[in-house]
């Protein structure tokens, strides 16, 4: 008869198994729906993902019910690996995000960013040029900055606006530039203006809507600013689910010395 932990096992990869069929079905939904280099980006780590638990469930599952001694060795190694390189992800993610935060503005309804603030790993990948022409191209397809013109707000309504660290850093120029508002995205430079000003930013700031502010640095620490969040999100799912994987780890240790047990002895024992 099927030991209590075999079962179990069997219990908990038959769930990791639905898990991966919907990744799968998320993936393949993904490649059909996809239209920009950002939603395809999406589809082969969801695929990956997965393969990953479809291979996994189906080793447990053969290990646990099947008495497959090899095959759950060869599960609980890759289990275990699995939850260190999780654990040290989760630890990363929460490193290189424990500094930054926006900075209140007076009289402002929303934050400004600046990329000093920010860890030096997160700056790198946003200084390279090939990553930020890709993190700026998937801004401009998402469209951020023009809906947030179609809102045509007074300038009054605009200031007093909670902006997301994007649309702050992205779509209008820095509050110290001064500048003279027309629109969401579309700001006056003063007469005389400085172009040796102490912030780059305000040199930067283009009204070509296809421009903006995308290359400014206040636009990288709000594309920072929000990864930050995402990233302070995914590390508290990660420690729910490193959870769930070392219960799971410990219960397979039981089923694999249970197999090992009864193949000590012989059937007529």
């Amino acid at each position: 008869m099927v030991r209590c932990s075999n079962g179990l096992l069997g219990l908990l990869n038959a769930g990791v198994l639905v898990l991966a069929v919907v990744a799968l079905g998320g993936g393949a939904w993904l490649s059909h729906r996809s239209s920009t280099d950002c939603e395809r980006f999406l589809e082969r780590p969801v695929i990956a993902l997965g393969v990953l638990l479809l291979a996994l469930s189906l080793a447990g599952l053969a290990g646990a019910l099947c008495r497959a001694s090899c095959l759950l060795w060869l599960y609980l190694l890759a289990l275990f690996l699995l939850i260190v390189l999780l654990f040290a992800f989760t630890i990363f993610a929460f490193v290189v995000t424990n500094r930054g935060a926006g900075w209140v503005v007076s009289g402002r309804g929303y934050k400004e960013y600046r990329l000093g603030d920010y860890s030096t790993w997160l700056q790198r990948r946003v200084e390279n040029t090939g990553n930020w022409a890709k993190i700026r191209s998937c801004i401009q397809d998402g469209k951020v900055c023009q809906k947030l013109g179609d809102r045509k707000e007074t300038v009054t309504q605009f200031v007093n606006s909670n902006l997301s660290p994007i649309q702050s850093g992205c779509c209008k120029p820095p509050t110290g530039c001064n500048f003279t508002y027309q629109s969401e995205t579309v700001w006056i430079k003063p007469d005389g203006f400085n172009t040796t000003t102490d912030d780059p930013d305000c040199t930067t700031w283009s009204n070509d809507q296809t421009r903006l502010c995308y290359d400014c640095m206040a636009c990288k620490a709000g594309v920072l600013a929000n990864l930050k969040n995402d990233w302070k999100k995914i590390a508290t799912v990660n420690i729910v689910f490193l959870i769930f994987l070392i219960v799971i780890y410990s219960v397979g240790c039981c089923a694999f010395r249970n197999n090992r047990q009864d193949n000590s002895y012989p059937a007529w024992k």
